[in-house]
């Protein structure tokens, strides 16, 4: 019998999950690793929506004092009685989640962070009153949530130092060291470094973090996530208690993201197992330490669709959640040598790269290679092994797109691109153009030539000739009706016999064009496809339609297509 548990589409609270009977993969191992082999402070670095919310909701869950040991029931964590004995509900949390701080100011991003604190410092409304406090104490504290006409009143120098000043009350008051939980710490710092205040949050993040992690004597220990390893010196200068584990360790690898049993029960549980395949293509592909990896947002939101209709086909769940800023730059930054190596990743091969794990963000534009890195740590790509550089003890990644979702991502991107590329280049059109009309078969070849030579070639090397074939035929039709605002033009008109792949009216009310689009598998088949494309005009009859609205004078090309190289037929048909 198919499950009936809720799935958590969009729910990052691991006690609504559990309290509301929500389906829920179980992740609580990750608490008894963070208590057996965890440092003090502790920065995982995941993509986004790869269940680093829910991870920190659960920990905050499971340590926070009055915890409710019924959420934990039937869970991994449970069995280890000793553990739960010890450090369930034993602790006081704080837990700051900073993924909704952004502003086009900073002083708008800073009062976002001073509203978070604020309203997280609320929920120890009980140390107004805590006998174990003294006045002055209370004053500290009355400081960090105290209000003026409605808005948080805390000033910047309390600020900085609001989250030891909290960590040292409920120390104070409970008699044991606090538990911080700091979630998509590095927000604030990718939306600072793109609206222009990135040194003034990095200055604002530093003494925050350094009052709250380094210099902190009530602190139990620390968790932190995020998406990029924010290079050390920038965030956490001397922090020595400090541990990251990213994509590449082995420790935690399954506690982020699903693992393949757990998407095939999770298929079984709702009896959608034959969709299986569907999925894997479609979102697995990530590979974080030795553990091949799902991501999570795009299995729920999928298995979710599947509950209420079997048939339906996957979606770019992730990929429209997430923004593609940084695929954008990639693309649009990339010379010829790095178009060739993205070719190479669409077309499902892999490019070695070494990279840095650790950056700041005003370093991510200064080369190339720091792009690449970037993509690798967000998910854009992943790692499909390493290799030993010749001669040196460096190794380098074998980078590769990780699933159909993300592939469409760069083909997406890499359209866009070449539409403003092309756009840009007036000359080359008008030449195109103008040769079209004079029936200039050599200088049409030459302009598409240098156009094509231009592009990122998106063709998958599986797909049929028939795809191919359509992806020069758009790719045409889009060069022409981008250029030429004065010609109306027909994709796929019935005219004839049959249907024409583009039928051209220019603004010579006698002229017509129609076009003929060939793949040729090999170079040397480039002349025989045009004459294919040529004879198929005749025989179908495809100038009829021109005729019929009284354009006598017409012109047909046959246009083959072979990689990134074309050949052109053309002849004028007579009546």
């Amino acid at each position: 019998m198919a499950c009936t548990l809720k799935l958590p589409v969009g729910i990052d609270s691991f006690e609504k999950i559990r309290r509301n009977k929500f389906y829920y993969i179980d992740k609580t191992k990750l608490i008894e690793q963070l208590v057996e082999t965890g440092g003090e402070v502790t920065l995982f670095t995941r993509p986004r929506r790869f269940g680093k919310t829910l991870n920190m909701s659960m920990l905050k869950a499971f340590f926070e004092t009055g915890a409710d040991e019924s959420l934990f029931d039937g869970l991994y964590i449970a069995q280890n009685k000793a553990l739960c004995e010890e450090h369930m509900g034993k602790y006081p949390v704080i837990f700051l989640s900073l993924k909704s701080v952004e502003g086009l100011k900073y002083e708008d991003a800073r009062y976002r962070i001073t509203e978070l604190i604020g309203i997280e410092a609320e929920r120890f409304g009980f140390l107004e009153d805590s006998e174990y406090l003294s006045e002055n104490e209370k004053k500290r504290y009355k400081a960090i949530i105290a209000l003026k006409d409605g808005t948080n009143a805390m000033d910047e120098k309390v600020l900085v130092s609001s989250l030891q000043i909290l960590s040292q009350l409920l120390y104070k008051h409970f008699g044991q060291k606090t538990v911080i939980l700091i979630d998509e710490y590095d927000v604030p710092l990718d939306k600072a470094f793109q609206n222009g205040y990135y040194k003034e949050m990095v200055s604002l993040i530093r003494g925050l973090f350094g009052q709250a992690l380094k210099t902190n004597e009530f602190l139990q220990f620390a968790v932190l996530t995020g998406c990029l390893r924010v290079s050390k010196e920038s965030i956490f200068t001397g922090l020595n208690n400090f541990e990251i584990n990213s994509i590449v360790d082995i420790a935690h690898d399954e506690q982020f993201g699903f693992t393949d049993d757990e998407v095939r029960k999770l298929l079984l549980d709702y009896d959608r197992s034959e969709r299986y395949p569907d999925v894997k293509e479609w979102y697995d592909g990530y590979h974080f330490g030795n553990t091949d990896i799902y991501c999570p947002w795009d299995v729920i939101n999928f298995a979710k669709k599947l509950v209420w209709d079997p048939s339906a086909r996957p979606s770019a769940f992730w990929i429209n959640s997430s923004g593609n800023d940084m695929v954008k730059r990639f693309v649009d930054k990339a010379d010829q040598t790095t178009r060739d190596e993205i070719e190479k990743l669409v077309a499902g091969g892999f490019v070695e790269k070494q990279l840095r794990l650790d950056l700041t963000y005003d370093e991510i534009d200064n080369t190339i290679d720091n792009l690449w890195s970037v993509l690798f740590t967000t998910g854009y790509l992943t790692k499909a092994g390493e290799v030993r550089l010749p001669d040196s003890e460096s190794y380098a990644y074998k980078l590769v797109i990780p699933n159909k979702e993300v592939r469409e991502v760069f083909v997406l991107q890499i359209q866009e691109w070449f539409k403003v590329v092309v756009a840009k280049d007036d000359d080359t059109m008008k030449l195109l153009s103008r040769a079209i009309l004079d029936k200039d078969e050599k200088q049409i070849a030459r302009q598409l030539n240098i156009v094509m030579s231009r592009m990122i070639s998106i063709l998958d090397t599986k797909a049929s000739d028939d795809m191919k074939e359509n992806f020069y035929h758009g790719l045409l039709l889009g060069l022409l009706r981008g250029s030429n605002p004065g010609w109306l033009i027909k994709s796929n008109r019935e005219s004839g016999d049959g249907f024409s792949d583009i039928l051209i009216k220019p603004e010579d009310p006698d002229a017509g064009i129609v076009i003929e689009v060939k793949y040729a598998k090999e170079m040397i088949s480039l002349d025989a496809a045009c004459e294919a494309a040529m004879a198929q005009i005749k025989e179908k009859r495809y100038d009829e339609a021109l005729r019929d609205e009284g354009r006598c004078d017409i012109l047909a090309y046959g246009i083959a297509f072979c990689r990134k190289r074309c050949r052109v037929v053309g002849e004028k048909i007579n009546d």
